[in-house]
């Protein structure tokens, strides 16, 4: 069964802010790190039976506030960075409603047992030809 989610993006806000790291002055100026927010609680767009999935799947990325947090900043600038955080986002919300399939148990078919037992017997052989003869010669 497929759930069909609405476009979450009129919920989400952006904050900026100067990213670490290696990047010379551009990253003393520019303010090109990106984090993105979610409040998952108080979202008008989600059901409360997917609002508890996300809380539930996410909770390691979810703040004690229920707000989910992704951020970015492996770009030079702040539009590849925002680009980057909502495409995250969207794989993760995707992710979070994606079904597990059942495992069907199955059994060995009686090729599979017949090949198994032949090689046991065919590794028997190898070895009993291996073993000292009891009359020590």
């Amino acid at each position: 069964m497929k759930i069909k989610l609405p476009n979450l993006h009129p919920e989400l806000t952006f904050k900026t802010s100067r990213s670490g790291g290696a990047g010379g002055q551009n990253v003393n100026k520019v303010s090109s790190k990106v984090e993105l927010d979610f409040n998952v609680l108080n979202s008008g767009l989600l059901t409360d039976e997917q609002k508890i999935t996300i809380l539930k799947k996410l909770e390691k990325k979810i703040t004690k506030e229920g707000i989910l947090q992704i951020i970015s900043q492996t770009e030079r600038n702040q539009l590849g960075n925002k680009e980057i955080v909502i495409k995250k986002f969207d794989e993760l919300i995707a992710k979070c409603f994606v079904e597990k399939k059942k495992r069907k148990p199955t059994k060995p078919s009686k090729a599979s047992k017949e090949k198994r037992l032949e090689t046991k017997k065919r590794t028997s052989e190898v070895k009993k030809l291996r073993r000292k003869s009891k009359s020590g010669f």
